[in-house]
C-alpha cells in the first residue's frame, strides 16, 4: 500500500473512533484536544477525516486487482 493509503486508512479509523465516542458517551475528542467546539484546527481535522473517507472509497476498486476479490463468486457461476 502507498503512504497515502496508510495515512487515509489512519484519518478514517480515527473518524470512527471520535464517532464513536460521540455516540457512546457524547464526547468530541478531536474538539477536545484542539481546544473549543470547531476552532479552526479542529476544523482542519474533521475535513482531513472527511476527505480521507472520499479517498477511501478508491480502495475498493482497487481491492480487486490486488487480491482477487470477487473472483471467487465468478466462478460459481
Amino acid at each position: 500500500m502507498k503512504f497515502i493509503d496508510w495515512f487515509s486508512l489512519t484519518l478514517v479509523i480515527i473518524g470512527a473512533l471520535n464517532w464513536g465516542l460521540v455516540g457512546f458517551f457524547d464526547f468530541n475528542l478531536v474538539t477536545t484536544v484542539f481546544n473549543g467546539s470547531l476552532s479552526f484546527v479542529a476544523r482542519i481535522i474533521f475535513a482531513l477525516i472527511g476527505l480521507a473517507g472520499l479517498y477511501s472509497l478508491s480502495i475498493y476498486g482497487r481491492l480487486d486487482a490486488i487480491y482477487g476479490v470477487g473472483r471467487e463468486a465468478e466462478n460459481i457461476h
